[in-house]
């Protein structure tokens, strides 16, 4: 059993973390960390996890956390992950990051949307870690950085169309509905229960911080720079993301070579699930997941490829992708610790 940390335990992706851990066979949760929570035990701050773990939240000490564990999952706020992790990997210890620190390689664009990097050596060596296209990479690194719930969706559906080339990239619009766990654990306004129940509305439009995260993957599928228009919603449902993406078609195809070749680029990723023609994705049938279930249609009238993607944004999008990074990185079975069926209804 490998000896597991996850660094920033208490909030959503962190307790998905602990869930997923305490039922995989070859990882051993030994340390779980959180200022606000320290000295408290899991239990009591989760009570769902109520006899599935005995430990306590700790602070979060690079050093004390090198002495517990080999491996670690930070989900801590970006900008104190970049501060965090070189002192993870000065002890020796591989680390799968969920914040967005280490997805951007380049430091000016991380800068743009973000802040300064603290550390932008690293972001040359991190693997984006999403397997299904960059498998060689992450099995070979020490430092993986867990792409966002929202690029996941997106660049899953449109990387065989690219790849085909089927789509004119310069037309590529990315419409996301996220349940609203997407926002974090923390108290905010926007996501108070009158706030989002019974309504759906729009936000960032044009300026969320995982579109250069889209583009960056979607232009090295492209071979070429690729600009999108993207627009996240906030959808009433605790979890689950529906991408819908646009493009214009380059040739006619026809619906079966869509789905063969489709079906034939995850020919060899264990949680996409293409659907034949005419079915479509829905959040439901994802639910505790970590499938991405996709699904396309020619809207042969206006010449355009309608594709749609479903995900689990807590496990697909963020947890259950970190720890299927981990499974690679360690050499272990891929699909490790999670065998998990979809909750339905």
């Amino acid at each position: 059993m490998v000896k597991t940390a996850v660094i920033g335990g208490s909030g959503y992706t962190g307790v998905e973390l602990i869930r997923l851990l305490s039922a995989h066979p070859d990882l051993k949760l030994t340390c779980a960390t959180s200022r606000q929570y320290e000295g408290r035990p899991i239990e009591d701050v989760f009570p769902s996890l109520r006899g599935i773990t005995d430990l306590t939240f700790s602070a979060p000490d690079p050093w004390q956390v090198a002495r517990s564990a080999s491996v670690a999952f930070t989900a801590l706020p970006h900008k104190t992950a970049m501060e965090f992790i070189p002192k993870l990997l000065d002890q020796g210890l591989k680390v799968v990051d969920l914040s967005a620190d280490f997805r951007l390689r380049d430091a000016e664009v991380y800068a743009a949307w973000y802040q300064p990097h603290s550390a932008p050596l690293l972001l040359e060596e991190a693997a984006y870690g999403l397997p299904e296209i960059h498998l060689d990479d992450v099995q070979k690194a020490r430092l993986v950085a867990n792409p966002g719930c929202y690029p996941t969706s997106a660049i899953l559906v449109l990387a065989p169309l690219l790849d085909n080339g089927w789509i004119d990239p310069a037309t590529i619009i990315v419409d996301s509905k996220s349940g609203t766990s997407g926002a974090g654990r923390g108290p905010s306004l926007t996501s108070l229960y009158c706030e989002v129940n019974e309504a759906i509305k729009a936000y960032k439009i044009g300026e969320h911080r995982h579109t250069p995260e889209i583009e960056q993957e979607l232009s090295l599928l492209a071979g070429r720079s690729v600009t999108i228009s993207f627009t996240p919603h906030l959808v009433p449902m605790n979890r689950g993301i529906l991408t819908t993406t646009y493009a214009s078609l380059t040739s006619d195809i026809e619906d079966k070579l869509l789905f063969e070749r489709s079906q034939a680029f995850y020919a060899d990723a264990p949680f996409v699930r293409v659907l034949p023609p005419g079915r479509f994705p829905s959040t439901s049938f994802v639910s505790g997941s970590n499938y991405c279930d996709i699904g396309y249609k020619i809207d042969r009238r206006t010449h355009r490829i309608v594709g749609v993607s479903a995900i689990d944004n807590l496990v697909k999008g963020a947890s259950g992708q970190a720890i299927q990074n981990m499974n690679l990185m360690l050499g272990l079975e891929e699909t490790s610790g999670l065998h998990i069926v979809p909750l339905y209804p």
